[in-house]
């Protein structure tokens, strides 16, 4: 638990009465912000005073402010939490004008409506008290670190969600499920990383409060302190957006590359490509509301187009998100592109061959993008018990992972909390996460129990529809114009035949062979007269992660069943007879 984030909250308990408990976070967020960026702006207040009353120009104030004090952005306001405090009567007039005055790419505010809050805080006789509370609490950066910014807005974002009833989900990761995924991103251990001055690009369409972002940027400047990380991101809830770009400001990243709205129908980056790409979406999400554009986007951009591959089904937009990563990637001949991305479980099943999550996976596995799959523990999320799993993409991979997929269960790698945070009762702790990105480094079946490394053929398979034929009242085959049997409908069948059927390696290009090969051994001996329409014949993909990890418990013996049975019928005897009596 964050302390700075209960204090921050504890706040809160100034607006009782005129204030809800799910409105405490419109006060409370964009508040945390100003203090935040006022700490910082504080030393230098003066000197870009001076530098407003020279340079009428925006553009070249913000030259000569960050020439004056490294920060590309400023407020020009003769207002601040050391001095609003002074003028009580015009408090509020005084404090939209701080707001005003910030240099143009400082525009989260506007995203909380916060003007509107000033106004109804005044009005409720709180404006004076709460921006008292917020002036005592030192934010700058040397008191407080980015880590632990981003641990308090989360905090009061958890408990603004659960005040209104609703999921954090939307808006962040847990901070152990993301350093799992940061370090499997940096991994792959490109020795280029390690050069001085290094450019790289990350970027994260589901932006959320920057949580992501941030903590990749910390794991690159840990092993290499002279690379140069430029962060993107998207976001489409305003609060999330508001508190990301305002944390990008405030460590002087370019701000102008976190954008607002929503990457599936608006691309704010479109055309742009990335080295390092990581996301967790949102599960389940229905995305009927903007299907017709994402379907008219597929049509129009064609084969090249980021949906090309296929559409999930509209009850899911999950695979959306993966399909617009994996059109992201830097292309192999530029260095490549690696993507870690969050998701529950049905991207890996579901959907039969030929339908559109069947054909996703189909694109990724036959173009050899997919590089491990790593299972989460259950309980690791704030409102959600349900299964994740880590999928780490690379369009230009190791030689020696070249057609390969390596499948890690790490659903055991967990330590239990003290104190359970909504759904979230176990984190990775470092030691869980540096045995999990061994198990990834090591790239082997030694470990079997929680480490697999499979070809990408193994997860093919073909769906091929065995038909009989329809017999008349005499037990005859009935035929067509043409002679051949007519299939009986009710009798129609469908097996799935795998790409490796019998030890088979030829993939998708020997489908002949090795389905007449699985037809004649487990088909035909049961049904003689049986046969395959092979016009009807799909091709489908699927990843069964927990098959491969099944662990077989063989059943208690009967006579201990018996001995347990006997002993609960003697228990009920005895309450029977007690209540007789």
């Amino acid at each position: 638990m964050s302390t700075l984030g209960s204090f921050i909250w504890s706040i809160a308990d100034q607006l009782r009465g005129p204030y809800r408990p799910n409105q405490y976070g419109n006060v409370i967020l964009p508040l945390t912000i100003l203090r935040r960026l006022d700490c910082i702006l504080e030393p230098d207040r003066d000197t870009v005073r001076e530098l407003a009353a020279k340079y009428d120009n925006p553009n070249r104030l913000k030259v000569e402010v960050k020439k004056a004090t490294g920060r590309t952005f400023y407020n020009t306001s003769n207002y601040g939490f050391g001095n609003l405090l002074a003028d009580a009567d015009g408090l509020a007039d005084n404090l939209m004008d701080y707001v005003d005055r910030f240099s143009p790419d400082v525009d989260v505010f506007e995203y909380f409506d916060f003007k509107k809050e000033i106004l109804a805080l005044e009005k409720a006789e709180l404006l004076r008290e709460v921006v008292k509370s917020f002036a005592s609490i030192d934010l700058h950066p040397a008191k407080v670190s980015n880590s632990d910014m981003g641990d308090a807005f989360e905090f009061i974002i958890r408990k603004f969600n659960e005040a209104a009833n609703e999921t954090s989900g939307d808006h962040y990761t847990p901070r152990d499920a993301i350093r799992l995924l940061v370090d499997l991103l940096f991994a792959d251990d490109d020795p280029r990383l390690h050069e001085a001055g290094v450019v790289r690009t990350l970027y994260d369409p589901t932006a959320g409060t920057g949580g992501m972002l941030s903590l990749a940027e910390e794991h690159l400047l840990e092993q290499n302190p002279d690379a140069n990380l430029s962060l993107y991101g998207q976001e489409y809830n305003p609060q999330s957006y508001a508190i990301c770009k305002s944390d990008m400001i405030a460590k002087g990243n370019d701000a102008s590359r976190i954008a607002f709205g929503n990457t599936l129908t608006d691309d704010a980056f479109k055309g742009r490509q990335f080295d390092f790409l990581l996301s967790n979406p949102p599960y389940g999400v229905d995305w009927k509301q903007y299907a017709k554009q994402v379907k008219a986007e597929r049509e129009q951009a064609g084969p090249y187009g980021r949906f090309a591959p296929g559409l999930p089904a509209t009850s899911d937009g999950q695979m959306l998100f993966l399909l617009h990563l994996v059109h992201k990637m830097r292309a192999p001949e530029d260095g490549g592109g690696r993507v870690g991305i969050v998701m529950n479980g049905s991207p890996l099943f579901n959907g039969a061959a030929g339908s559109g999550p069947s054909e996703i996976r189909r694109h990724l596995l036959e173009n050899d993008l997919v590089e491990a799959i790593v299972a989460l523990p259950t309980n690791m999320f704030f409102n959600t018990g349900i299964a994740t799993y880590i999928w780490i993409l690379d369009n230009a991979k190791h030689p020696d992972r070249k057609g390969l997929v390596q499948l890690i269960d790490g659903s055991s790698y967990w330590t239990k909390m003290r104190k359970n945070l909504g759904s979230k009762g176990r984190e990775i702790s470092d030691g869980d996460r540096a045995e999990v990105v061994k198990l990834y480094a090591d790239f082997d079946d030694s470990d079997s129990e929680h480490s697999k490394v499979l070809g990408n053929d193994e997860f093919g398979y073909w769906t091929i529809t065995v038909e009989r034929p329809l017999l008349d009242e005499r037990g005859d085959p009935v035929a067509d114009r043409k002679g051949k049997s007519k299939p009986d409908t009710k009798k129609r069948d469908t097996e799935n035949v795998p790409f490796t059927y019998g030890g088979s390696t030829a993939g998708a290009g020997g489908k002949v062979e090795v389905i007449q090969a699985y037809f004649d051994a487990e088909v035909k001996p049961h049904v003689p007269d049986a046969w395959i329409d092979w016009a009807k014949v799909k091709v489908g993909y699927e990843i069964p992660f927990t098959r491969h990890f099944y662990k077989y418990v063989p059943p208690r013996p009967l006579a201990e069943i018996d001995a347990d049975l006997e002993k609960q019928v003697t228990k009920i005897l005895d309450l029977l007879r007690e209540v007789e009596g």
